[in-house]
């Protein structure tokens, strides 16, 4: 069965990654170090197992593009579509696993994440992907 976790942010947040000022704590070197250190051990057990299929962090939310079409098709592109206080989707396994207390149990050791004292601890969602090898439903 394959799950989408989706682990969500906020442009804040990256801002505090970067070190630019925020209204939460600054994430040193030893932080930034810390995460990646964390979610790369996730990526290598998962690679290792068989059970990931891809993984990825997404750009900070500012870079995001909005994209609809005028009434001949022609792309509109308009600046993020997100505003500064919604969080958003800030990284993503997809994953292929026996059962979905496996899912569940990849998403509470990414949630164990490190992070600064202080900083938002945002709950990772577990969505079943629908489809070929997917969950039915």
């Amino acid at each position: 069965m394959k799950y989408l976790l989706m682990v969500l942010g906020k442009q804040s947040d990256y801002d505090a990654m970067s070190g630019k000022r925020t209204d939460g704590p600054a994430w040193t070197p030893s932080d930034l170090k810390a995460m990646f250190e964390h979610m790369g051990a996730i990526n290598n057990d998962l690679a290792e197992a068989g059970e990931l299929v891809d993984a990825q962090g997404l750009a900070e939310p500012s870079q995001a593009k909005l994209v609809t079409a005028d009434k001949d098709g022609r792309p509109v592109v308009t600046d993020g579509p997100y505003g500064e206080s919604k969080e958003v989707l800030a990284g993503y396994w997809v994953i292929d696993v026996e059962n979905p207390d496996r899912a569940t149990e990849i998403a509470a050791r990414a949630y164990a994440c490190p992070l600064p004292e202080g900083a938002p601890n945002y709950p990772v969602i577990v969505h079943p992907i629908q489809g070929p090898g997917g969950c039915e439903m």
